[in-house]
């Protein structure tokens, strides 16, 4: 199934230079040039002798990072409202839903699920992010885990990883046999059929795609950053340099499991902003609800998000141009 966005080239560029990624960092690094003596940087004294010795220059690029933050937040909540009609309609109808959010380490996956959720009502939804199995449930089916999971009548699960760690990070990392993963890629299709058999359920499939550089860039600011070091994992460390082993699986993953009736949307997450915007978008197109805003802008930005199959007809050319993947 393609996706195709209707938008001109025009308008595009108009928002695109609307909405750039925040400016925080550049904030704390004026406020970091003005720090005084020893103290600690964000004090009341600090503050006061900021606003009394700011340059123009500084006032002016703090102002363009504020109003960002402030309009990119702002352009998302209508779409963050429209997620409470869609989940008021599933409590109310006994519908369920279940979205995967896989991808790379740092492609900007919790922090969608947070945004997605942000005021939605706490009692009808789950964010689940399950860590490695225990001993017993290395003896159990892979999939058991994950189903023990699944929504109740009127509720929406958000998997933050889900099932396909059997076919990305435990292949390359070695902590599942070949066998496992051989396994896992065939009867994974006829496990999700069964998901959504009931007419009931939706499923839907998200998969981030950072780059290379960018996620260099976020391990770094983990590393050095103490609110965000324990975000740092073994696969983490590991993950720059596995980058072509993990390309692969990706590669097969779409192939196996990009299907018509549970497809793969494939969000370029270097753009945190519009990753969130278009996965509210692809909720929200897939999950049908009573009392949708039709003058709100559901099109699809095509430099953003992709199908699975059309994922894999890019990698294909890219392939067949320089002899390997490259992203």
């Amino acid at each position: 199934m393609s996706i195709r966005s209707d938008h001109d080239s025009k308008s595009m560029a108009t928002t695109d230079s609307k909405l750039q990624p925040g400016g925080r960092v550049g904030i704390r690094k004026i406020i970091g040039k003005h720090k005084i003596d020893e103290e600690p940087l964000y004090t009341e004294e600090h503050l006061t002798s900021l606003l009394g010795n700011l340059k123009k220059k500084e006032g002016r690029k703090i102002i363009d990072a504020a109003l960002r933050d402030h309009f990119e937040a702002e352009a998302l909540k209508p779409y963050q409202a429209e997620l409470i009609k869609m989940q008021a309609h599933l409590e109310k109808t006994g519908r369920k839903a279940i979205v995967l959010f896989d991808g790379r380490d740092a492609s900007g996956k919790g922090g969608t699920i947070r945004r997605v959720t942000r005021y939605m009502n706490e009692k009808h939804y789950r964010a689940v992010a399950l860590g490695k199995p225990n001993d017993q449930q290395r003896t159990e089916l892979h999939m058991k885990r994950y189903i023990e999971q699944f929504p109740h009548a009127g509720e929406i699960v958000l998997f933050d990883r889900s099932w396909y760690n059997r076919a990305m990070v435990e292949p390359v990392m070695n902590f599942c046999t070949p066998r496992q993963y051989r396994e896992f890629l065939r009867r994974v299709n006829e496990y999700e059929d069964s998901f959504v058999s009931d007419k009931k359920t939706t499923l839907i499939k998200l998969y981030f795609s950072v780059s290379k550089k960018e996620q260099e860039m976020r391990f770094n600011r983990r590393l050095n950053d103490p609110l965000r070091q324990w975000k740092l994992s073994e696969v983490d460390l590991q993950a720059q340099e596995l980058w072509d082993e993990f390309t692969e699986m990706k590669y097969r993953l779409l192939k196996k499991t990009h299907t018509k009736k549970n497809p793969w949307y494939v969000i370029r997450s270097d753009d945190k902003q519009k990753a969130r915007l278009e996965t509210m978008k692809v909720i929200l197109r897939r999950i049908p609800y009573r009392g949708r805003t039709r003058s709100l802008d559901m099109r699809p930005n095509s430099k953003v998000i992709l199908s699975g199959d059309q994922e894999i007809a890019r990698m294909d050319r890219e392939r067949k141009k320089l002899g390997r993947f490259h992203s």
